[in-house]
């Protein structure tokens, strides 16, 4: 059976699709076969890259390492979104070793179902207390947890669900995204912060991405800077390297199986 891999929360802007991209990419570079679904039916910012990234291809004439994208079965009267979703990752399971699914910034129902299928959830979050209350709500001085936050409800409620039926536990990485190179206050009161709600509610925290360009500057293209190399760039800048390693790091953190990394 595929391995399926929700990138989720509900806020914007904290780099789910960034995840999700990046994630897929490299996992099809590593010779798996992988595959992707977008839920957020307006933004589709994941369905653009795959856009990108095919139309780039054609022009350039290249046959790069790619995960296959598919779009949500149409949608009429007697098709709810749940059984849309269920269908579509029906189909991909017999071709897929990995099936990555980037949620919208908001609930929906899709995203809550998708989240109650999940063998692995990666929640991408800013190291900002304004992201942290996705999690959890704290005291005035973050010193204290009042109680887990809507969301984190949710994933409580789709664990539950996946033990009575009998299922393996979802894995719950939380992903720091955009951590700041000094050592400041409120970067160890979130670090506090993070491992205190961890062990109080079961998530992994792994590190994410640092603030760099490349990991958008790419997106027209339907790139990642795994591919940077194929495309006739010779030699990557300090940050490029350094970028690398992230991804490589939070691939190695996900200890998804049967993936060893080899870039």
């Amino acid at each position: 059976m595929a391995h399926i891999i929700v990138v989720g929360n509900e806020k914007g802007g904290a780099g789910k699709s960034t995840v999700s991209m990046h994630v897929a990419t490299a996992l099809a570079r590593m010779g798996h076969r992988a595959s992707a679904l977008d839920l957020d039916l307006r933004q589709r910012s994941f369905g653009r890259y795959a856009e990108n990234r095919k139309l780039f291809m054609d022009q350039e004439g290249l046959d790069l390492p790619t995960a296959q994208y598919h779009p949500l079965p149409e949608v009429n009267a007697e098709t709810p979104e749940e059984q849309r979703l269920s269908e579509a990752l029906e189909t991909l399971e017999e071709t897929s070793d990995f099936i990555v699914v980037d949620c919208p910034g908001a609930h929906t129902r899709l995203s809550q179902v998708a989240h109650s299928l999940a063998d692995t959830l990666i929640t991408p979050l800013n190291d900002s207390f304004i992201d942290f209350d996705l999690l959890a709500n704290i005291d005035g001085d973050a010193q204290k947890i009042r109680g887990p936050s809507i969301y984190s409800e949710m994933v409580w409620s789709a664990r539950q669900a996946r033990a009575k039926a009998g299922q393996r536990a979802i894995d719950w990485v939380v992903l720091r995204n955009r951590v700041g190179s000094q050592q400041m206050v409120n970067k160890e009161k979130m670090r506090v912060a993070i491992e205190a709600l961890a062990k109080r509610i079961g998530f992994r925290v792994v590190p994410g991405f640092h603030e760099r360009v490349i990991f958008r500057e790419l997106f027209p293209r339907g790139l990642t800077l795994l591919d940077l190399k194929d495309t006739g760039v010779k030699g990557l800048s300090i940050s490029n390297i350094a970028a690398r390693q992230e991804l490589r790091d939070l691939i190695k953190a996900l200890n998804l199986p049967r993936v060893r990394v080899t870039f």
